[in-house]
């Protein structure tokens, strides 16, 4: 159970990892000041995440291992963060599509988590959801504003939909670990985060005049250590200072 529970805490703290470098490539680049502030703090929330969900880990896996250790010195196939997370920023559109795809999975994720079994996870979850909340409403109001804003803003935000609505299949995707964790009652039935999900997706579309893409072939593999060539490029940059100067510490 405990290989099981450190995959499953793998998960969730390398898709707030990843997910928060990628945000963090916004700071001093954000479309208005205002914005600028906003992507950089939702950038420090997923690595405050990040760092509570791997310290976690590293004390379930007790291999002597901390959450720096597993953050910085793994390889690519080591790590188990969704495709959708590893994806470029592309343009403004393209960061707010991935962020809202993202939150409106990890909100109710969060909720059910919180009522888990394990209560150090259900803290964890719970402290995480204060934060999550504002993630998604952020992402959501931008989303059907641009969706529904110009000619230009609509185009892009949809285009940025096309491409990156195959990615969220990979959030979803199950094996042995989940079910046992399942069975514990450590984790929720993921078809129920996943229906939570959609119906928030395609009420926000809705608004937002955008359309689901419905000849799109679902990309899975992140959550097995198969990922994008991105997630390379974005490793070499994120573990360039340990790996140059092992066991720096600030």
């Amino acid at each position: 159970m405990k290989e099981h529970l450190f995959e499953y805490l793998l998960r969730l703290g390398d898709d707030s990892l990843i997910l928060g470098h990628r945000v963090s490539e916004w700071c001093g680049h954000g479309p208005i000041l205002e914005e600028d502030i906003a992507l950089t703090n939702i950038s420090l929330d997923l690595i405050g995440q990040a760092t509570s969900l791997l310290k976690y880990a590293a004390e379930v896996e007790g291999k002597g291992r901390n959450e720096d250790q597993l953050a910085f010195l793994r390889i690519d196939r080591e790590y188990k963060n969704s495709l959708l997370v590893e994806q470029q920023n592309g343009d403004f559109g393209v960061t707010i599509m991935r962020q809202f795809l993202f939150d409106a999975y990890r909100m109710p994720l969060y909720e059910a988590l919180s009522k888990s079994k394990d209560e150090h996870l259900a803290a964890i979850a719970e402290k995480s959801l204060k934060e999550t909340k504002y993630h998604y409403r952020h992402s959501a109001e931008w989303v059907i504003r641009l969706g529904d804003g110009t000619d230009e803003s609509h185009e892009r935000v949809q285009n940025a939909l096309d491409a990156l609505y195959r990615y969220s299949s990979d959030l979803f995707f199950t094996n042995e670990v989940d079910e046992a964790l399942v069975k514990k009652g450590i984790i929720p039935e993921i078809k129920v985060i996943r229906n939570k999900w959609l119906l928030s997706v395609k009420n926000v579309f809705t608004e937002a005049t955008l359309e689901i893409p419905t000849n799109n072939w679902e990309q899975i593999g992140g959550r097995i250590g198969k990922h994008s060539e991105y997630l390379g490029h974005l490793l070499a940059e994120m573990q360039y200072m340990q790996r140059t100067y092992p066991n720096l510490e600030w």
